[in-house]
């Protein structure tokens, strides 16, 4: 513990490499280094960047009744998964608003639910009542699991040596099981940046050996450790959702653009019926990605404006280091949701120009779809 804080079995190697640790989702992680967000967000785009996401939560869902069990608190269709994929989703309450959005990882004899750290408590009390109605076996894999996020174009050349299985067979949402410098893991294709790249899911045990053996192997190539600060970034250029900023249980997931992952052909689920009356009446609002035309900065909770009135807020904001102009997400009426719709965003009194574009913002990242 760190003032009262969790860490991560990571903790004291970013205390080493002088990361500025703050409190993120109850634990002390590491904002940026040294090196500053700027460098670290450029280092991803341009080569490596390494981060400590063990803060995340694990769920790991086994028997006969598992499918049965994702399916009803899931809105996207399980079933679709194979083996060796993974698959987006959220959980909604009964009105259909998101209680968090998740990873579902099928393996051949069980299932694994990644959430964020901020719901975790929530999260698993939400499953673990669902639970109730069927036959599995559910456990809190969180405290016994690392998660290491390897992001950017030299990501695979990096992590080649170090596996034990062909790291170009891990295709964009796929994962394998194997070893990473010598131990025994989850290797992903999945990652929050708009870059190629893996997260790896190892024993908390053997998360320092593998933090170590990257750095090392990818010294050459510009892999340098990584904080939120960039993730946030990084994250926000490709238009990647936030739980607690732009996605939240006040709002359904037709209305926070999770409409794609919300499979109301799939047969019942937690939500279904309030999201299938939603859509047929119409959403009101939706969340928008928003280019700065104008010069200034889109912090969150600046009101959005049209024609002099208040219509939204934003909810993510920020000046994209790669494009060099603001990007952001935020809420508006379903009429203002068009793409190149013109708005102002209202940052401490002086109004920015602004036009609704479909994210992503940043379109040159190095993903192998």
């Amino acid at each position: 513990m760190s003032d009262g804080l969790k860490t991560t079995p990571l903790h004291d190697r970013h205390v080493e490499l002088g990361g500025k640790m703050v409190p993120f989702a109850g634990f002390s992680m590491p904002v940026q280094y040294p090196t500053g967000i700027k460098a670290e967000h450029a280092a991803v785009r341009e080569k490596a960047g390494l981060f400590d996401v063990s803060h995340m939560g694990e769920f790991i869902v086994r028997g006969p009744g598992a499918l049965d069990l994702v399916q009803r608190i899931s809105v996207n269709d399980a079933s679709r998964v194979e083996v060796g994929q993974a698959q987006y989703s959220a959980m909604c309450q009964d009105d259909g608003c998101v209680i968090d959005d998740l990873i579902i990882y099928r393996f051949a004899d069980r299932w694994m639910l990644v959430v964020n750290a901020a719901n975790l408590e929530k999260d698993w009390a939400w499953v673990s009542k669902h639970a109730k109605d069927f036959d599995v076996e559910l456990t809190d894999a969180s405290e016994d699991t690392a998660l290491l996020a390897l992001q950017g174009p030299a990501a695979r050349e990096i992590l080649r040596p170090l596996a034990s299985l062909d790291v170009d067979d891990v295709k964009y949402y796929r994962f394998a099981e194997g070893e990473v410098a010598g131990v025994a893991g989850v290797i992903s294709g999945t990652g929050y940046t708009g870059e190629d790249g893996f997260e790896l899911y190892l024993p908390a045990s053997g998360a320092v050996a593998v933090w170590d053996a990257l750095l090392d192997a990818g010294s050459e190539a510009g892999l340098i450790p990584a904080g939120l600060g960039a993730r946030d970034s990084l994250r926000l250029e490709v238009g990647y959702a936030l739980y607690g900023n732009d996605i939240d249980d006040e709002h359904t997931t037709l209305e926070s653009g999770l409409g794609w992952v919300t499979k109301l052909d799939k047969g019942d689920f937690v939500g279904r019926d309030a999201l299938a009356a939603q859509k047929e009446q119409g959403i009101e609002r939706r969340l928008v990605g928003l280019r700065l035309t104008g010069k200034g900065f889109p912090r969150p909770g600046y009101d959005i404006v049209s024609d002099g009135e208040v219509v939204g807020s934003v909810t993510s904001g920020t000046v994209s280091p790669t494009l060099g102009y603001g990007v952001a997400l935020g809420y508006v009426p379903v009429g203002l949701s068009k793409a190149d719709t013109e708005l102002q965003i209202d940052a401490r009194g002086r109004l920015v120009d602004a036009v609704v574009q479909r994210p992503p913002f940043y379109t040159e990242g190095s993903i192998r779809r």
